[in-house]
């Protein structure tokens, strides 16, 4: 698939991981329609990509809104009249155990990271549908391979949205449109900035969830962006972006039961608090 010419719809574009990827597909010649709830980081964007000569319109989208999605191909048809790659990239994180975590917390985290691809993908399946080459690119995260204590929540949604859409690529032929599973992992985030967790819990939660993404998350965004764009270009049906997601994949294929207790014991941290 080539990406010169093409228009994109990418969501969560304000940053990180999003803004990686929305300059990755502008220097390639892909048309934009970008979204992301802070207006100013999105407008950044916007302006990053368009000065590299591509067509751009950003959009203040609630992914987590129903109507809101439901109305997005009405806006973005009538700036580029086609769409032929969706990036679904919003996600959040809610951090804490099983017990601690609100009831609230956690739907609010499924319609984000799952309902929001879900809906996103059906509201534009009209019109990919319609293009001789489309491609639907789910970005995921380690999270959707191995469960860490303390993020069991981040873990069931990343773990769903994989299999929600390997399973449709298995499913009945539909052979213009691809719908590859990126499974990045070590990437310098921006999401735990925005993180949620148990109010008793919440500071410290996000402070080491932080922590930790800071110390272990190091890849620059750029380099998983272009990771991600030569996998769309070969059609490959799951990229693994970072070593550590390849490990950690075949480590839970070989010690699905057992191999949490690897990464723990090698924590001294962890081994000094047991």
């Amino acid at each position: 698939m080539t990406l010169h010419d093409r228009v994109a719809v990418l969501t969560g574009a304000g940053g990180g991981i999003g803004r990686a990827l929305a300059l990755s597909l502008a220097r390639r010649g892909c048309h934009l329609a970008l979204t992301d709830t802070n207006e100013r980081a999105l407008n950044m964007t916007a302006q990053m990509a368009g000065e590299l000569g591509v067509r751009t319109s950003q959009h203040l989208l609630d992914v987590a809104s129903r109507a809101s999605v439901a109305a997005f191909p009405g806006e973005v048809v009538p700036v580029h009249g086609r769409v032929d790659l969706l990036i679904n990239n919003a996600g959040a994180v809610v951090g804490g155990g099983c017990h601690p975590v609100r009831v609230v917390d956690l739907e609010w985290l499924m319609a984000v990271d799952l309902e929001c691809a879900v809906t996103v993908t059906r509201a534009f399946l009209p019109l990919l549908r319609t293009r001789k080459q489309a491609s639907v690119v789910n970005i995921s995260s380690l999270f959707g391979f191995i469960a860490p204590s303390g993020e069991f929540a981040c873990s069931a949604s990343n773990f769903v949205v994989r299999e929600y859409f390997t399973s449709w690529r298995r499913g009945p032929a539909d052979p213009p449109l691809k719908v590859p599973v990126n499974q990045p992992d070590g990437i310098a985030p921006s999401i735990a900035r925005n993180a949620r967790g148990a109010p008793a819990v919440l500071q410290e939660i996000v402070q080491r969830i932080c922590a930790d993404m800071e110390k272990l998350l190091d890849m620059p965004p750029q380099i998983a962006a272009e990771f991600v764009m030569r996998g769309v270009g070969a059609e490959r049906g799951r990229m693994l972006v970072d070593l550590d997601a390849i490990l950690a994949s075949c480590l839970e294929r070989i010690m699905p039961v057992s191999y949490w207790r690897l990464p723990e014991n090698s924590n001294p941290r962890q081994r000094d608090e047991q």
